[in-house]
């Protein structure tokens, strides 16, 4: 508990401490040519051992399964980058509703330690979880889209370090 003043006001903070919820992976290389990389993935997500009703909750106290496609390309010798889709669905089975998720990601190098990353990456609601949120409220629903585009640009400095910058500017949601 972390106790502050303000204006002659107490105001407290609870911390919230522990495990959050645990993802399990495995991706599989389904096909490899010229052409590029084709893989798939499996996920599942299972609720960590935390109370999903505190302030702070350390996740949202439900478990998923999600299943990916994915491609990735070297541009290499045309142009010194890459390019990698992926396509989801995540089947939750709570609320909110389940998602199609996308990312398209480019990434090049513009001198031998600069480099720069662009990645639109999304969600879109199947719209088939409660139509309310958790107080009953019809406006405030569990079925939602989210975009965003993530642009980055880096310097390695040596093999240990680099500086990056990056924008991350919500486009949708």
């Amino acid at each position: 508990m972390i106790r502050l003043s303000r204006c002659g006001r107490l105001l407290q903070m609870k911390l919230t401490h522990g495990i959050g919820d645990i993802d399990l992976g495995m991706k599989l290389k389904v096909s490899e040519g010229s052409w590029g990389v084709f893989s798939t993935q499996g996920l599942v997500k299972i609720r960590g051992p935390y109370d999903k009703y505190e302030a702070l909750p350390l996740g949202n106290g439900q478990s998923d399964v999600e299943l990916r496609l994915l491609y990735g390309r070297s541009l290499w010798p045309h142009i010194p980058g890459y390019c990698n889709f992926e396509i989801a669905y995540r089947w939750r089975f709570d609320d909110p509703s389940d998602e199609f998720r996308y990312l398209a990601e480019f990434g090049m190098n513009f001198s031998r330690n600069s480099y720069g990353r662009m990645k639109l990456d999304g969600i879109l609601s199947m719209h088939n979880g409660s139509h309310f949120d958790i107080t009953g409220n019809p406006t405030a629903t569990n079925n939602f889209n989210l975009g965003k585009l993530d642009m980055a640009l880096g310097y390695q400095i040596t093999n240990a370090w680099g500086l990056e910058i990056g924008y991350t500017p919500e486009i949708y949601g």
